[in-house]
């Protein structure tokens, strides 16, 4: 029983593998060459896994494009995720969240070249993919202003809507964000004392030193 256990987790292991080796190789091609000039075969022959090992795990492109977007998605839910989990205060975790969220989101896009178009142009398309990311970072929002209410860090009537708002505030700076509209020439470090009072004083928390 334990070894059929262990070839099943096996045969999983390189499933998966072989497939975000596709996965990644695609997301190169479409960084480098844009989506509409990179063809299935383009990914074949560049992951050295041929089309028939292409065509059993995505249907067409647009099945690896929706791939390539979900596994950025996955790293940035995996920083976000890292933050949530240290062992600081609500009130630093959430403007370290924040940070993250748009440091990485800039990041993402700026390292993926032509691929970047893509977020903005099929911005529904991104949508729908990026909607599991968004949840989970409501809840985490939520879990953390749960925490600071708990500890008498904040004063929130509704947790749930603060964590709403705080994430789409957060998403609707994102493009600006990108192009350096926000604080332009300013540091990270200069800008985050501003945005702490904003977000502190939507919270009914004074600066802590």
């Amino acid at each position: 029983m334990c070894v059929h256990f262990l070839l099943e987790e096996e045969i999983y292991m390189s499933i998966s593998q072989t497939r975000q080796v596709l996965v990644d190789v695609a997301r190169q091609l479409f960084a480098k060459n844009g989506i509409a000039n990179t063809t299935m075969n383009d990914i074949a022959v560049a992951s050295g896994k041929g089309r028939r090992t292409l065509y059993t795990y995505f249907k067409s492109k647009e099945d690896v494009y929706t791939a390539v977007i979900e596994s950025e998605l996955e790293r940035l839910s995996d920083k976000l995720d890292e933050v949530a989990a240290k062992k600081i205060r609500p009130q630093d975790k959430i403007i370290e969240l924040i940070y993250t969220h748009l440091s990485s989101i800039k990041e993402t896009v700026v390292r993926n070249g032509n691929l970047r178009a893509e977020f903005f142009r099929n911005i529904w398309t991104v949508e729908k993919v990026r909607k599991n990311f968004d949840d989970d970072e409501i809840q985490l929002f939520r879990k953390v202003y749960s925490e600071g209410k708990a500890d008498g860090e904040f004063d929130i009537d509704n947790v749930d809507l603060v964590a709403d708002i705080t994430h789409y505030c957060i998403k609707g700076l994102e493009v600006p964000y990108i192009y350096g509209r926000i604080a332009h020439g300013m540091t990270e470090e200069a800008t985050k004392p501003q945005v702490a009072k904003v977000v502190y004083g939507a919270l009914g928390k004074r600066i802590k030193s």
